[in-house]
């Protein structure tokens, strides 16, 4: 006899799933955003406490600030004022503000008024800051990490040997040089650059 009307409340009720279920599939939520991951995006940071003996490899960016003796290959590498690293170095972009002892090859290699290098560098772009100590033999190359660039490099590069000036021969002034001289004492050289002490040996 009586019918109940159906109430507002009831139909908000059960379209209200079907509500959320549509706002869902049109939009994803806001967390789903923010947990997405960006290892790409996101440094290894590699602090300066920190004492390491072995090689890293990383694809991604490098923020090294601890002391390493081994070798690094990364796609982006940062070496910190404190940093020092023992070993070669391969990224296709290198900053260097610490010490390094060894190889760099890079693409583009970016030596800081801090940097100190004593090694070869191979690279397509080199920057040197005001102040940047490098010891070695540099070299540009179109591709400088492949490995037969690297071995082109180490063959044709001068040996340390066949580099360096020769010494000059010291006059310790002999039985001529006494003749010369207008008092007969002669010209005869200071003890610490006699040949046995020379300072060049």
């Amino acid at each position: 006899m009586f019918s109940k009307a159906k109430t507002g409340k009831n139909v908000d009720a059960k379209d209200a799933p079907t509500a959320r279920q549509d706002a869902s599939s049109a939009a994803p939520s806001p967390l789903k955003r923010s947990s997405a991951p960006r290892a790409s995006n996101v440094p290894s940071i590699i602090s300066q406490d920190v004492v390491m003996r072995g090689n890293i490899n990383s694809a991604g960016e490098i923020q090294f600030d601890g002391a390493l003796e081994g070798d690094i290959k990364a796609g982006s590498l940062i070496i910190g004022d404190k940093a020092s690293v023992k070993g070669e170095i391969v990224c296709e972009a290198v900053v260097v503000r610490g010490s390094v002892e060894g190889a760099i090859r890079a693409k583009s290699v970016s030596l800081a008024s801090s940097a100190r290098i004593q090694g070869d560098i191979l690279h397509s772009s080199l920057s040197v800051e005001t102040g940047a100590h490098f010891e070695g033999n540099c070299r540009h190359s179109d591709d400088p990490l492949s490995d037969s660039s690297a071995n082109d490099f180490r063959r044709t590069r001068p040996s340390t040997a066949a580099s360096a000036p020769s010494p000059r021969p010291v006059n310790t002034g002999g039985e001529d040089d006494a003749q010369k001289s207008p008092n007969g004492s002669g010209n005869t050289a200071p003890a610490f650059l006699s040949p046995g002490r020379s300072p060049l040996r």
